[in-house]
């Protein structure tokens, strides 16, 4: 951990979560901070504000973005896929293969947009294979496990649960639940989805639920962190809430604010 910047006696963490292809703020996101923290989502595969910008614009153009998004925000997901397979026919690739090449230029630009020290795991649009070959040795990345910050310990725990968005990083409850208990009791729970709370998970732009981990709140009402720290959930309906000891903080969508979120003590 870096030393703490002369003339504060204090420790502090800024935490990032969604940033979606925003390397231009991401390198600023530790500034004044001992060390930063994110929660995943890195890649940009379509931006829901801006439909020219992501990986399939680019590929198909914004009218095709238009329209997928139109399909999705109605939960139309069959349709959304039917749609998405006709247009990768025409690209005459092999669709992981083109998918895969955009998602490595993207994490080039954003690990080296990290500063030093950086904790992060994945979320549920990243791809966790393809972590070890850009993570410099300022980056610690972690899942399942915990780490201790200023004499504190966080716990972390990447990806989302299985959703008809069928994005890279969805794992089933069980194993999610099983990383949960590995991380144990700490002051501090990363993790990028929220618990199963209405109020955290409920999208109110996409006006629709995404998916909590009831396995999270569980654990947060039985081992009582001071902090339950996530993201997911770009536009929630509720961005901070206590469950029993536990400040609940959606951290915000980095994407569009360019903000971290700032804990000290």
């Amino acid at each position: 951990m870096a030393p703490t910047p002369s003339g504060r006696g204090s420790t502090r963490v800024h935490v990032v979560s969604d940033v979606h292809g925003n390397a231009r703020d991401l390198a600023r996101a530790g500034d004044g901070a001992d060390a930063l923290i994110c929660l995943g989502d890195l890649v940009l595969f379509l931006d829901y504000a801006d439909h020219s910008r992501g990986i399939f614009p680019d590929l198909f153009g914004e009218e095709n973005a238009d329209h997928l998004v139109e399909l999705r925000t109605a939960r139309r997901f069959e349709e959304a896929r039917a749609f998405g397979a006709r247009l990768w026919a025409t690209v005459g690739t092999d669709r992981a293969a083109a998918i895969e090449s955009a998602v490595r230029r993207q994490y080039a630009e954003l690990f080296a947009a990290f500063p030093t020290p950086t904790y992060a795991t994945y979320g549920n649009v990243d791809m966790p294979p393809l972590w070890a070959q850009y993570a410099g040795p300022g980056t610690t990345v972690l899942d399942g496990e915990r780490i201790e910050i200023g004499g504190r310990t966080f716990g972390f725990v990447g990806g989302g649960l299985r959703t008809p968005m069928r994005t890279p990083y969805e794992i089933g409850d069980e194993e999610y639940a099983a990383k949960i208990e590995a991380v144990g009791e700490v002051d501090v729970l990363c993790t990028h989805i929220p618990p199963e709370v209405p109020e955290l998970v409920y999208d109110t732009v996409a006006r629709r639920f995404e998916r909590g981990s009831r396995a999270l709140l569980d654990a947060i009402r039985r081992t009582r962190p001071r902090y339950a720290l996530f993201g997911h959930v770009h536009q929630p309906l509720v961005r901070r809430m206590r469950i029993g000891a536990t400040e609940c903080v959606n951290v915000g969508h980095f994407a569009g604010t360019g903000r971290p979120w700032a804990l000290e003590w």
